[in-house]
C-alpha cells in the first residue's frame, strides 16, 4: 500500500526520534493543541527535512478560473462558489502547529496562514443534521472530515506557510490544514467542501485508511476501526 501525507510519493529523508503519550483534550474532545518542547504523538519522529508526498500530480494554478465551491447541506438549500479575488477578502487567521503525517514523520511548530474554516462555515452555514465535510481537491482526491474537527479554531484553509506562500508541492494555492487529525486530512489543492449528513469514505479511508486519523490514538489503518468509527468498508 502506498502511504500518503495528502497521498503518495516521497522527497527527502529523516532521522527517528522517540514518540511519547499524547496531550490532554480540547473542549469537544479533539486533542489540544501540542505545546512547544512537547511530545509527539506515538510512533512519530522528526525529519531532517519536510518530505513531499502525495497522489498524482501537481495542478497548474490558473488564477482567472480557480474558485473554490461550498455544496451539499448548506442551511440555506444553496452553494456557494468564491473566485481567486473573493476568497482572498476572506477573514485571515495565523496558526502555528505540528504536522503529524500517516508515514511517522512530524514537522513541529509550522507557522501556518490563511482562511480559518469557521470563516467559511459563518459564511455559508450548514444545515443542523450535517455530521462532516468532504474535502474534495483537484483530479477529484478527496478526504472526509468530523464536522468539529472542520469548526476548530485551528482548522484553516491554508495559503502560506512560514511566511512564504505555499509551494505548489504543499498545496498552492490553497490546502486545508487540520492540525489535531493525520496529515491525509489536510488536503492539498482545495477545490471544494461538501456538507454531508452522513459520514462517508474519502479518497484513502476506501483504500486502508483510519476513517477518523487521531493521531494521539495511532489511528493508521482502516482494520483498527472500532464500531461507530467509520461507515463500512
Amino acid at each position: 500500500m502506498r502511504q500518503p501525507e495528502t497521498g503518495a510519493r516521497s522527497v527527502g529523508a529523516g532521522h527517528s526520534a522517540p514518540g511519547s503519550a499524547g496531550p490532554a483534550k480540547a473542549p469537544g474532545g479533539r486533542p489540544a493543541a501540542r505545546r512547544p518542547g512537547g511530545p509527539l504523538p506515538p510512533g512519530q519522529y522528526i525529519p531532517v527535512s519536510w518530505p513531499v508526498l502525495h497522489y498524482g500530480r501537481v495542478p497548474a494554478f490558473q488564477p482567472e478560473s480557480w474558485d473554490l465551491r461550498v455544496f451539499g447541506a448548506t442551511d440555506s438549500g444553496h452553494e456557494q462558489r468564491w473566485g481567486w479575488p473573493q476568497f482572498g477578502a476572506l477573514p485571515r487567521r495565523r496558526v502555528t502547529a505540528d504536522f503529524h503525517c500517516v508515514t511517522k514523520f512530524s514537522i513541529t511548530g509550522i507557522a501556518w496562514e490563511g482562511v480559518p474554516a469557521a470563516a467559511v462555515l459563518q459564511a455559508v452555514p450548514p444545515a443542523a443534521a450535517v455530521t462532516h465535510v468532504m474535502i474534495w481537491a483537484d483530479f477529484g482526491y478527496s478526504a472526509n472530515v468530523r464536522i468539529a474537527d472542520f469548526a476548530a479554531e485551528d482548522t484553516l484553509l491554508a495559503t502560506h506557510c512560514n511566511g512564504a506562500v505555499l509551494t505548489p508541492e504543499h498545496g498552492f494555492p490553497v490546502r486545508l490544514v487540520v492540525p489535531g487529525l493525520y496529515g491525509w486530512k489536510s488536503v492539498k489543492w482545495v477545490r471544494a467542501v461538501e456538507y454531508l449528513t452522513r459520514d462517508r469514505r474519502g479518497f484513502w479511508e476506501e483504500r486502508g485508511y483510519h476513517n477518523t486519523a487521531d493521531p494521539w490514538r495511532e489511528q493508521r489503518y482502516s482494520y483498527q476501526e472500532r464500531p461507530g468509527e467509520g461507515p463500512q468498508l
